[in-house]
């Protein structure tokens, strides 16, 4: 599966302008972890999380810096770092730098990506506008859903032939002697033996393997022929 068929297209975006307080108001009444900010041309330009917002709201209880601290300091990374939980506005407390797969991109790829990331969504981009975002619900949601049934003769000739490949590495099956057919998952072994005990084991075999709902056996004995009789 690819971005395309993952992603969630109804996705909540703000302005740059947006106020930091009515983000946060939407992320809690939306259920929401996270909001792009989206340029007026439409271009992303970053991303509001809930750990941003935190930032920004915890900014106030932040104790000043002691002064031997101070003088290992960045002056630069100090006034970041005030902007950050200081600023009221989207484009000043948004993470800049994108988590982004263009639409072809894999489900194994998206799910790297966030393991490496260490990030709980990806958005998806369309010559640099948002298609959608991709979250790790998202990913959990494509890995647990079932897959879709093969056709029916499709699934028996798949049975069929791994029945087939069993009994040749069994040396009690005689696979010259039996042969199974299979329909609709129901697989009947025809041919000719004597022994009870390959007959359970037929069964078994054909038990274990995926897909099938019934066993038959319509085997015979030996006919004196093939004896020479």
């Amino acid at each position: 599966m690819q971005a395309r068929d993952l992603m969630t297209t109804n996705v909540v975006t703000v302005p740059p302008e947006t106020p930091v307080k009515a983000i946060a108001r939407l992320l809690a009444s939306r259920h929401i972890s996270s909001v792009p900010v989206i340029a007026p041309d439409g271009q992303v330009l970053g991303i509001v999380t809930e750990a941003d917002v935190l930032r920004r709201l915890a900014g106030a209880a932040e104790k000043p810096r002691g002064w031997f601290s101070g003088l290992f300091a960045s002056v630069a990374t100090d006034a970041q770092r005030y902007v950050r939980t200081h600023a009221v506005k989207a484009s000043d407390v948004m993470t800049r730098t994108l988590v982004s797969v263009p639409e072809d991109a894999t489900a194994e790829a998206i799910a790297l990506l966030m393991e490496t990331r260490q990030v709980k969504r990806v958005l998806v981009l369309r010559d640099g506008m948002l298609a959608g975002v991709v979250s790790r619900a998202d990913l959990l949601a494509a890995l647990l859903a079932p897959a879709a049934a093969p056709a029916a003769g499709v699934e028996d000739e798949r049975i069929r032939k791994a029945i087939e490949a069993a009994l040749h590495l069994q040396p009690w099956s005689r696979p010259f002697f039996i042969w199974p057919t299979v329909e609709n998952g129901v697989v009947t072994f025809h041919g000719f033996c004597e022994v009870e005990e390959v007959r359970r084991a037929l069964r078994v075999m054909a038990e274990d393997a995926a897909g099938v709902t019934e066993v038959k056996l319509d085997i015979s004995n030996f006919p004196r022929a093939l004896y020479g009789a």
